[in-house]
């Protein structure tokens, strides 16, 4: 049988990996052209870097490490952290060669759509089902997109899963039946965690899963963020402001020189990294020399890495995210006690510092650290390939109604985070009421709500200005709420139509909700005028 695909993809590498019916295992694979290999020694894992650049000509596309080979990575019509503004909805457009200005929609469709069509090829995979992860806080805009991204390679058939989960099954034998584990991913764009139950036999007979998933929470904090404070730092540091030309014209270089040297401080070895990029229009220098320890404080050229990092919260808010999937864990009986180990994934976890915060929390000898770059992409192959889980809804869901003695909007819950699926019962029943005398549609508005705000440090964000330069701007309040709710079922409407008409304030609909086996929210619909079940276990959206 050819290989099950398992598709990471990350804010700075996208990692593939196939499944091997022989050996009962999956492997990470090496995308040839796209693909570099990244890490030292006998860890080497393949990546395929995170980035597609558009030549002036319009003509040519390039991917992954061809990007890396060109010396285009910081020139005009390169893409990166594409996962991090399609994940926020962002609108901003970028220069992609020529007069085009594309958004990171377009330029992550492009990018993963190649990647998937030619990792198919790689591994024999044309008609066999994938597997695409996503973050565990994103919202169902984020996987309509991967889907886009999916059935423009030619593989219509994949399946989705939260990351933390697919790295607790990529992680094999490392984990034992009856153990719970929690599992740390700390990527590119964001930081999660999600506290897994391996099940035993016993469990499988009965629900046919590998893994419960008991509680599991993230925040929009990962590599990419790091890279935006140690840019923030460096023009602090030098008297200098983003919108100065002098910033603008290397913005682009500086950024990539803040991502190196971040990844330098990621190797214990290594205690020292200079920042240092010229002007090419003045001679100047910017820089700064980031050393792991010992800020040399506000107008030094020295800044310290952990000193940056603690002062904007890093390590406060790893501990919040920490705490909540262990909140959720324990409103199903499971504390940090039952813990067997903290698996830690992702690029960013390799910084020691932050594998350090751990092991303040759990104890040194709970943390383990395991090939972090390819773990959630094995563990994605190993679900293509039949692996499951018993999982519950992330996200709360909500009916939107019209508060006319308040003349706003209000949110109205009928699926709770954390409710296991499928249901047996209803999971809330509301009741629905005409608006106008006459009223024969009545409108069923489907919102999905996220975590809301996420503390200071999301108040900024990078963006592209028309000229090509980066710079930080600010996210007001109500764009960051924007950004925690989201109409899901705007493009597909769901209507309950009331024959005879409505009067004005009358209770017309009795609904009930429920979720199914693929996670679509069910609805079940009571006509209380004419006593007629017009709906029943219909379904309106898929969850989260």
């Amino acid at each position: 049988m050819a290989g099950r695909l398992g598709i990471d993809f990350g804010t700075s590498n996208t990692v593939v990996a196939a499944w091997d019916e022989a050996t009962g295992q999956a492997a990470s694979l090496h995308i040839p052209d796209y693909g570099r290999f990244f890490g030292n020694g006998d860890d080497k894992v393949p990546v395929v870097p995170s980035v597609i650049h558009y030549t002036a000509d319009e003509r040519r596309r390039l991917i992954g490490d061809q990007v890396l080979a060109a010396n285009l990575y910081d020139a005009e019509g390169t893409f990166r952290w594409m996962k991090r503004y399609i994940a926020n909805r962002s609108p901003m457009k970028v220069a992609a060669g020529g007069e085009r200005r594309l958004t990171h929609f377009a330029a992550g469709r492009d990018y993963l759509s190649a990647v998937l069509g030619f990792a198919a090829l790689e591994a024999a995979a044309e008609g066999e089902e994938v597997a695409l992860t996503a973050p565990v806080e994103s919202f169902e805009h984020y996987e309509d997109w991967l889907a886009e991204a999916a059935e423009a390679a030619g593989l219509p058939r994949f399946r989705l899963i939260d990351e933390p989960s697919a790295a607790a099954l990529g992680y094999g034998a490392h984990i034992q039946p009856g153990n719970v584990y929690l599992m740390f991913d700390f990527g590119g764009g964001t930081v999660q965690a999600a506290v897994v139950r391996v099940q035993d036999e016993d469990d499988r007979a009965t629900s046919g899963r590998a893994c419960r998933v008991l509680g599991k929470a993230g925040d929009e904090l990962g590599g990419a963020t790091i890279d935006q404070w140690i840019f923030e730092e460096l023009l602090a540091r030098g008297g200098r402001a983003d919108g100065d030309a002098e910033v603008r014209r290397i913005s682009r270089a500086l950024l990539v020189e803040c991502e190196r040297a971040k990844e330098a401080l990621s190797d214990p070895a290594r205690d020292h990294a200079e920042i240092s990029v010229l002007d090419p229009g003045t001679g100047a220098v910017l820089g700064v020399d980031l050393v792991r320890s010992g800020d040399g404080g506000d107008g030094s050229r020295t800044v310290g890495f952990e000193e940056l990092l603690d002062k904007r919260e890093l390590f406060s808010r790893i501990d919040r995210v920490v705490r909540r999937a262990l909140r959720a864990a324990a409103n199903r009986g499971y504390d940090e006690d039952d813990l067997a180990a903290v698996l830690m994934v992702g690029g960013s976890s390799l910084i020691p510092s932050v594998r350090r915060t751990l092991e303040r929390i759990f104890g040194r000898d709970r943390v383990l650290s395991d090939r972090p770059l390819d773990a959630v992409a094995r563990g994605a192959a190993a679900y293509a390939a039949g692996t499951d889980f018993y999982d519950h809804v992330q996200h709360d869901y909500a009916v939107r109604w019209y508060d006319r003695a308040a003349g706003r909007y209000e949110y109205r819950v009928c699926v709770r985070a954390g409710t296991a699926y499928p249901t047996t019962e209803p999971v809330d029943t509301m009741t629905v009421r005409a608006t106008h005398d006459g009223q024969r549609e009545l409108g069923i508005a489907i919102y999905e709500l996220g975590g809301g705000r996420r503390g200071a440090a999301a108040d900024t964000e990078l963006v592209c200005d028309p000229s090509g330069a980066w710079r930080v701007r600010t996210v007001s309040p109500d764009e960051e709420d924007g950004r925690s709710r989201f109409w899901i079922n705007e493009g597909n409407p769901m209507f309950l139509t009331a024959d005879p008409a409505a009067a004005a304030g009358e209770a017309r609909f009795r609904m009930e909700f429920g979720v199914d086996g693929n996670k679509r929210l069910l609805l079940t619909a009571h006509d209380l005028v004419t006593g007629r079940v017009t709906h029943r276990d219909y379904p309106v959206v898929k969850l989260t």
